[in-house]
């Protein structure tokens, strides 16, 4: 996987010419403040402004380090408490290797010669000018006054910086010529040195996360110290952390409408998907290709799915754009604190990845009946939102998002969409769970999920459920949901008003024991049969048929005892499957009546 990353962040330098790559010494790091002196080295003002990046010395762990020209009050100015002074003298250490530059020449005056006028003066005027505390916190530049460019930033400067890292590392080379385990080379040295931060990590630090790291003798191993048991190189090390911190902040803003009809911006990630407020899901190509149908697990166009479907089952010549040699990679991250867990990782092909997904949404398509049309369609469930069917509620009725089987069906779900996996069987029992919960029951997101994981452990076995209601040979358990809908049926047209009807009383018992459930459920059936009887006759005598019709296919005088997990499952696909049906034929019901 790490090795995929470092590939993935040198693939960006080579794909964005116009862009500088960062030499590595250099490094983005934020501002928010600049100290501005005269040429002398006197101190002129401080100037506040919005946090931006800007390009300075890069700095793998800040312990024990100053950063040069770019740095906290406590380095700069030896603002704050005793620790202050030990963090200033590492910031002044860190001048001394550049007093030859011309540019340096102001800022040596301001902590040296002139330093009554220069940092003992703006160290009395910081809290002054910055009154706010929350203000003192940033990063402080340094600029002479009359001059646009920052000090750090001029070229002399940052090819100092440069050369000076470059020796080091030629040093580092010639005293351990040690192969990089991702590379396999030794143009660049191994250093137990941290890799470098990955920020925007879901429950991680905001001052960002680490991907390797070895910090306990207990992970070390062949008497290697720190990260030299990693033996990745420095410039591998940079481009993996570059990669991810790609793929977990890259993006473009986009106007959509609220339910009110209002526009606003909103922030779309074009490599990441969050589910839950702890995992995230970041994805990209051996080649950095765009990948549409990743989009379409997050909102299913029925005609570009069945376009998919079509061009990766046919093998035609039109769509031979399905068969490129590229690599698809994914990775599920969460945040724990200064590390990064790694919950999942998916390698494939890109053709077998578009088939996972072509297969993805043969498996989870349902009919679902749509009262503003009036006809049944197919159904193709979002990835989130088959995964919200799991969810938790809370008495108000709307999702608990403190609930962490979010996250966690959302991730088997996504290896199942992109590595065509079977779904584990405990996700069967949580969807089954808050159907027989849920006021709404068993929806059409719920009956996709249930089909999905039947079939997939099924795996091409007697019974495999369609997205269309079944006919012929059935389980039991099929065919008891369809009865448990007909009879609801029967009772919703013999008694309109209900606060708690047939399957808020009796769902849970007749999945669980049908065998004792269904015989109540048949005795108050023949209660609502007669009082339809004696109010619609003509409905009556069509349900009746339609009831005895099921039946026949069951001995309603031997239910099982119990049905097993799977059992339940095709219970409550054969319950949706008929409401659906009951939906469609309720037009020409409403006729004879």
């Amino acid at each position: 996987m790490i090795k995929e990353l470092s590939e993935f962040g040198k693939t960006i330098r080579g794909q964005n010419p116009q862009q500088e790559w960062m030499h590595n010494a250099l490094k983005e790091e934020p501002i928010s403040m600049e100290l501005v002196i005269r040429e002398d080295g006197s101190f002129y003002k401080f100037e506040l402004f919005e946090k931006k990046m800007t390009i300075a010395e890069a700095i793998n762990a800040k312990k024990g380090k100053a950063r040069l020209l770019l740095d906290k009050a406590e380095e700069i100015l030896c603002y704050g408490d005793n620790k202050s002074k030990k963090k200033h003298e590492l910031f002044l250490s860190k001048l001394e290797p550049y007093k030859a530059l011309v540019d340096m020449a102001p800022v040596l005056a301001f902590y040296g010669q002139n330093k009554s006028d220069g940092v003992e003066k703006a160290l009395e005027e910081f809290e002054i000018a910055i009154p706010d505390e929350k203000n003192r916190t940033g990063n402080i530049g340094f600029r002479i006054q009359g001059c646009s460019e920052r000090i750090h930033e001029k070229t002399a400067i940052r090819q100092a910086i440069i050369d000076i890292y470059e020796t080091a590392q030629k040093k580092l080379l010639l005293k351990n010529q040690k192969q990089c385990s991702l590379c396999g080379k030794s143009d660049y040295p191994v250093e137990d040195i941290p890799h470098g931060m990955v920020k925007k990590v879901p429950e991680g630090q905001s001052s960002g996360c680490a991907l390797v790291s070895y910090n306990e003798n207990a992970f070390e191993s062949y008497e290697l110290k720190g990260n030299n048991n990693s033996s990745i190189c420095t410039n591998c090390a940079k481009a993996y952390v570059e990669g991810l911190n790609t793929l977990l902040s890259s993006g473009n803003e986009i106007v959509v409408k609220s339910t009110t009809g209002k526009e606003k911006k909103v922030f779309r990630y074009s490599n990441r998907k969050n589910f839950g407020k702890d995992t995230a899901m970041v994805f990209w190509t051996r080649k950095n290709s765009k990948l549409p149908e990743i989009d379409q697990l997050e909102a299913p166009d029925p005609d570009d799915v069945a376009r998919l479907i079509e061009s990766v089952t046919s093998g035609t010549e039109r769509d031979s754009r399905y068969h490129e040699p590229d690599q698809f990679y994914s990775c599920t991250l969460s945040g724990s604190a200064a590390r990064i867990a790694v919950r999942d990782w998916i390698e494939t092909s890109l053709l077998d990845f578009r088939k996972a997904i072509a297969k993805w949404f043969q498996d989870i398509a349902i009919d679902e009946y749509n009262g503003d049309l009036k006809k049944t369609k197919i159904h193709y469930a979002r990835l989130y939102d088959l995964a919200r069917s799991c969810q938790r509620t809370n008495e108000d009725g709307k999702t608990d998002k403190q609930d962490a089987s979010l996250a966690r069906v959302a991730m088997f779900l996504w290896n199942g969409a992109l590595n065509n996996t079977t779904p584990p069987l405990w996700i069967l029992t949580k969807v089954l769970q808050r159907a027989r919960l849920d006021k709404y029951g068993v929806t059409a997101d719920r009956a996709a999920l249930i089909k999905l994981i039947l079939n997939r452990h099924n795996k091409g076995g007697e019974f495999m459920i369609s997205e269309k209601i079944e006919e012929g040979s059935r389980p039991t358990a099929y065919i008891c949901g369809q009865i448990f809908a007909k009879v609801e049926s029967i009772q919703y047209a013999a008694l309109k008003d209900l606060n708690a009807g047939i399957r808020e009383r009796y769902f849970t018992y007749a999945m669980t024991l049908p065998a004792s459930a269904f015989g109540r459920i048949f005795d108050l059936n023949s209660k609502h049969f007669t009082k339809l009887k004696s109010e619609k006759p003509g409905l009556a005598i069509t349900l009746d048929k339609e009831l005895q019709e099921l039946c026949k296919d069951v001995d309603i005088n031997s239910f099982p005892a119990t049905f097993s997990l799977e059992q339940k499952g095709q219970f409550a696909i054969g319950y949706y499957q008929q409401k659906q049906k009951q939906f469609k034929s309720s037009k020409n019901k409403t006729e004879e009546e």
